[in-house]
Formats: C-alpha cells, sequence, structure tokens
C-alpha cells in the first residue's frame, strides 16, 4: 500500500476487479467455497471499487431490492485493513444507496465478528445469528 495516498472509492464496470479482490478475501483467506462465493447477481448489482495510487484494494456489492439496498460482498485487502478503508466503502456504499429513489434503507449481513465494526457506521443488528458459507452471521439495518 502506498503510504499517505489517500483511497479512491467510485462505481465501477470493472467486475473481474471485484471478483478477484473477493477471491483472496473470502475464498483464499476465509475458506469460503466458489459455490458461495460466486453468484449470477454480479450483473444486476451496483459495485464499488476503492483504489490507491490506481491499484484496486477493495470492494463492496450493492443489490436493490424494493425500498432496500442490500450492501454484501464487502472486502479489503489484507495490506489495506487497519487503514479505514472498510468504513470508508461502507459510507460509499450509503451514499449511494441515498442517492437511489425510492430507496429507504441499507441491509448487510455482517460477519457476526464485525457487528461492532457497523454499529459504528449506524447499522443496528436484528434477528438471529445465521450460518453464511460457515461463518456466523448476523443481519443489520440502517434506515436511510
Amino acid at each position: 500500500m502506498i503510504a499517505g495516498t489517500p483511497p479512491v472509492i467510485a462505481p465501477t464496470r470493472d467486475i473481474a476487479a471485484c471478483r478477484h479482490l473477493r477471491r483472496v478475501v473470502f475464498i483464499e483467506e476465509q475458506g469460503v467455497s466458489e459455490a458461495d462465493e460466486v453468484d449470477d447477481k454480479d450483473d444486476q448489482a451496483i459495485h464499488l471499487l476503492a483504489t490507491i495510487g490506481g491499484r484496486p484494494v477493495g470492494s463492496a456489492r450493492i443489490l436493490l431490492m424494493g425500498d432496500t439496498g442490500k450492501i454484501g460482498r464487502v472486502c479489503v485487502l489484507k495490506e489495506a485493513r487497519g487503514t479505514g478503508l472498510g468504513a470508508a466503502l461502507i459510507r460509499a456504499a450509503v451514499a449511494e444507496l441515498r442517492g437511489q429513489p425510492g430507496v429507504s434503507r441499507a441491509k448487510l449481513g455482517a460477519q457476526t465478528h464485525a457487528i461492532g465494526f457497523y454499529e459504528k457506521l449506524g447499522f443496528t443488528a436484528f434477528g438471529p445469528e445465521y450460518d453464511d458459507a460457515g461463518i456466523p452471521h448476523r443481519d443489520m439495518l440502517l434506515t436511510l
């Protein structure tokens, strides 16, 4: 990572770059199966790509479902973690949703170890804990 270089986070059509980041983080690091990570929803999603010095380092995916925007597939490469990039990606996703007509809330499925992270960004956990790809999760919601 380039020290002191601020990240650029923007919507992208470079789905291949987002998929590569997700492969590194979810499949290679976290052991999520390819069958669980790869689905047919990328073509209908809004993708955000975070770059530092032009190099992709993080991404998020947004699916629009009626009045709800579902934020998912949020990932940051290991060398960019702890820099605030994850929070910046979530804030960018929320900002993107606020610009979508008729969308009044943001939802996500948080790995349970990250609930506190999302609570600091305004999300509230609800419902029971559940297993997603072998990792415990809870749903979280933010009113826009």
